[in-house]
């Protein structure tokens, strides 16, 4: 503690990575938008101001009739979402990669005592015929009955979904019975690389429920579930407090959410961030061609703010020692690079010289 009650600075302004969205700060308009928010009384639990003009925010953005429920968290509102849109005896069909499969801590199975059926994929999105791979059974009383399909977007591996895919998805879905359930943790970045507004490629291709993300676009924490379709979801205000979502001070969160998605904050963060991600993948295919990068491979197409690459065995260690980042399949040397809203050009080009120092040693 300083002399003057303040907390003293503890990490080091100038230490930049590449391993997640997650790590970067809070954008400047959402500290200014938690400050106006603050002083005197609101009421809690959501019945303050903010949480009301949330509901006509994301009203203009996904359409009349759409409801929002701020929770603190992705795996919160994935975990929640999903638990309202099925009966105990529901199972969910989605990609072997997905974040409610693979990050969540077994959260969805063992907080909402939901089966995960799970699809191996090769770009991490679901198409109707590998959804069909764990869609059957309807009847039998020894199955989890596949009620809902869940896709991420954009996906694990940073790839995005097409209009025309989400429908023919949200069809194939609908057809058997089954609803739609979209993971956007990075939906702004979707929106980003798609050209296209949020409802393009959600609710007006068939998807009933969005878990919409905040925390990885520039927001300090939160995120928010979107019912599309109300016949699809039920009982999300007792949900959310009995799994410990709901927040008392949410007028906090909603704040937020308002601050990025009023003023287009949601597109000129995202939008930077996909950038970075292409200079940074130019940068090496640059280097692949003049030879100054030898032996690193794409893994994935770059269309978003991820870039999947295979590099030279021990390469991946020593450059962490200057940038953070994570390795994705450490048995083939596979890595992932991931930029966020603060990335800058500075920090791509400063990356690339440490990749070629570390090839070249």
């Amino acid at each position: 503690m300083r002399e003057d009650g303040g907390v003293t600075q503890l990490h080091d302004l100038n230490s930049r990575g590449f391993a997640s969205d997650n790590y970067s700060g809070v954008h400047p308009e959402i500290l200014e938008a938690i400050t106006r928010a603050n002083g005197a009384h609101q009421i809690a639990y959501g019945e303050d101001l903010y949480t009301a003009r949330l509901q006509e925010v994301f009203a203009e953005h996904f359409g009349d009739g759409v409801e929002a429920f701020p929770v603190f968290n992705g795996t919160g509102a994935n975990v929640i979402g999903l638990q309202s849109m099925l009966p105990r005896w529901g199972a969910v069909v989605c990609a072997s990669t997905a974040h409610i499969n693979s990050d969540e801590a077994g959260a969805p199975e063992k907080v909402a005592g939901i089966k995960l059926l799970t699809v191996d994929t090769p770009d991490g999105k679901l198409t109707p015929a590998l959804i069909d791979q764990q869609a059957w059974g309807w009847g039998d009383e020894h199955r989890a009955q596949p009620l809902v399909v869940s896709i991420t977007q954009t996906t694990e591996l940073g790839t995005a979904y097409t209009v025309p895919e989400v429908r023919a998805i949200a069809e194939h879905a609908h057809a058997h019975g089954m609803m739609l359930h979209m993971d956007g943790a990075r939906l702004s970045n979707a929106a980003a690389s798609l050209g296209l507004p949020f409802r393009a490629f959600t609710r007006d291709a068939g998807v009933d429920v969005l878990s919409f993300g905040g925390t990885k676009n520039g927001m300090m924490y939160g995120e928010c579930i979107v019912v599309l379709n109300p016949n699809a979801s039920a009982g999300l205000i007792y949900l959310r407090k009995l799994n410990m979502q709901l927040a008392s001070k949410m007028r906090f969160i909603s704040a937020q959410l308002i601050a990025l998605l009023e003023n287009d904050l949601w597109l000129r963060n995202a939008g930077h961030a996909n950038q970075m991600a292409a200079r940074l993948r130019a940068a090496l295919e640059a280097g692949m061609v003049d030879g100054s990068i030898r032996g690193v491979s794409f893994s994935q197409a770059t269309q978003s703010n991820a870039v999947f690459a295979v590099v030279p065995a021990g390469v991946a260690d020593r450059l962490r020692e200057s940038f953070r980042f994570y390795d994705w399949d450490a048995a083939r040397n596979e890595v992932r690079w991931m930029c966020g809203f603060d990335t800058t050009e500075a920090d791509i080009d400063a990356f690339i010289v440490a990749l070629k120092d570390e090839l070249s040693a």
